[in-house]
């Protein structure tokens, strides 16, 4: 079986690599990155030393992917995730939809020509912006609730498959939702297997978080570092609350339907930590001050674009319908985090 991931040098692509490596050590894996990603070349030795080869390209040049040997799958994991790209300059918002939206159209184009198949691993920012925003809750001790589950595609689980994706999502979002439109028309049109997981939060040592993606690593190294941390929106509470997955827990769900399709299920699926991996930023904070001691954490009345008190993923399709669980606990990976950010003491100020 022959692989090929984009994003590769990433924090998701490089940690997909490797645990499918040790699960399957008869696969050959490679990849394509354009090396943008800060810290990447931190992976570059890592994969080098497991054989894994990688090529440096962009996938909003076709001809970079025409160079690629053939593979039987694809594991889309190259993205611009942040949920306030494109609203910074004046090309910024052309340059998120290249790279989400026109990377996505040569991918297609890649796995058409060599009948591969194709998996996304998409965002929950794909649903409704204004409706998540609004979602009834209430603080009860460090963190919000929901006050109410009566809402269409929401229950206490989370947030399912059934969900708004109605405008406004972001330009991210909608960046994502058109491409998960593609692929599976691609798909149906030209006869090639493709999945859409839609990911919550993905967290693990090692990755370049930011205020706007990957918060735990940032706010866990943030925390280790002293550096000023703010609690923004919502009053300041700090009550935000979001589900956090490992990115090694993917592999056992793509391995299946790599090679155990389960065709009676729905082609997109929502994967995330659920409920049980979920935590607050305040309830985060206890858990930094903990490890690490006091911090100065501010408490903002200043609102973000596209945020929301509440954003957990309802993972029982994958469940159900894939014979998936969640493997690594939201302590365990925090625990990895720290453990990393304390053997890394500047990994915030490392600029390439």
């Amino acid at each position: 079986m022959k692989l090929l991931i984009t994003g590769i040098l990433g924090f998701v692509g490089s940690n997909l690599a490797k645990q499918i490596l040790l699960d399957y050590p008869g696969f050959k894996v490679f990849g394509i990155d354009n090396f943008s990603r800060k810290g990447c070349f931190y992976n570059v030795q890592n994969l080098l030393s497991l054989g894994i080869s990688f090529s440096h390209g962009d996938l909003r040049t076709q001809s970079d992917l025409e160079i690629l040997p053939k593979a039987d799958w694809v594991i889309d994991c190259a993205a611009n995730p942040s949920v306030l790209a494109g609203l910074d300059g004046d090309s910024s918002s052309r340059q998120l939809m290249e790279h989400n939206l026109l990377g996505t159209i040569n991918l297609l184009e890649y796995c058409k020509r060599n009948k591969a198949g194709l998996i996304l691993l998409s965002t929950s920012r794909v649903y409704s912006a204004s409706l998540l925003s609004d979602l009834p809750v209430m603080s009860s001790g460090n963190r919000f609730e929901l006050r109410d589950c009566n809402i269409a595609g929401l229950s206490c689980r989370g947030i399912s498959e059934d969900f708004s994706t109605s405008a406004p999502i972001s330009l991210y979002g909608a960046s994502k939702l058109a491409s998960e439109a593609l692929i599976l028309e691609y798909g149906e049109c030209f006869d090639f297997p493709v999945w859409i997981n839609r990911c919550g939060v993905l967290a693990g040592a090692g990755q370049f978080g930011k205020a706007d993606q990957g918060i735990f690593s940032y706010w866990v190294h943030s925390f280790r570092e002293k550096k000023p941390l703010k609690y923004i929106g919502f009053n300041g509470t700090g009550h935000q609350v979001r589900d956090t997955l490992h990115p090694k827990d993917l592999v056992s769900l793509l391995s299946k339907q790599i090679m155990k399709p389960n065709l009676d299920a729905p082609k997109i699926t929502n994967v995330g930590g659920g409920i049980e991996n979920s935590m607050s930023l305040k309830e985060l904070s206890n858990w930094c001050e903990d490890r690490f001691g006091p911090n100065n954490v501010i408490a903002s009345e200043d609102k973000r674009p596209m945020d929301a008190p509440w954003i957990v993923m309802d993972n029982t399709t994958a469940q159900y319908k894939w014979d998936w669980h969640v493997s690594s606990k939201i302590e365990q990976i925090l625990d990895e985090i720290g453990y990393y950010a304390e053997k890394n003491p500047h990994w915030l100020g490392i600029t390439h």
